[in-house]
């Protein structure tokens, strides 16, 4: 009669242990599906609608790329972006570097704020001080190019 008695125990603790198993791979599964909602979800949604907004750029749209430059798309190609970000200057970027859509108008409104306000004042000169002064204008900037060479 003994022999009865410790089989029956012994069937009664396999299967409290299986259901242990279970009971301890719930936080497991918890954790997965509260990083799907929290992390991986969202993520899918923002790169989904960063495709959209790329595969819909056009000429005249108001951007801003990863790079923080700001400017207006002059060109679209499949893969390339023609961007003006002052007036006759124009860098070529991915489309996919392109993170935000600016409403239109919106490179207009934005003013740079210098901590000096400069006087507006217009001099009469002749035409070969206004040439001097262009070309020393240039040498200002050549020299401070120069030196900023040399301490990288």
């Amino acid at each position: 009669m003994m022999l009865i008695n410790d089989a029956f125990a012994q069937a009664a603790s396999s299967t409290a242990q299986s259901d242990a198993g279970w009971v301890t791979l719930l936080p497991m599964i918890g954790i997965l599906v509260l990083f799907y909602f929290l992390l991986i979800r969202p993520q899918a949604k923002r790169a989904k609608e960063h495709k959209l907004m790329v595969g819909e750029l056009q000429r005249g749209d108001e951007v801003i790329t990863n790079g923080g430059i700001l400017g207006q798309i002059l060109n679209v190609s499949e893969a390339y972006v023609v961007i003006e970000i002052a007036p006759a200057m124009e860098v070529t970027v991915l489309k996919s570097s392109v993170q935000t859509l600016l409403p239109k108008g919106t490179l207009k409104s934005i003013e740079p704020k210098s901590k000096t306000p400069k006087a507006k004042t217009k001099l009469a000169a002749p035409e070969s001080n206004k040439a001097e002064a262009a070309d020393e204008s240039t040498e200002a900037i050549t020299a401070e190019v120069d030196k900023n060479i040399e301490k990288k």
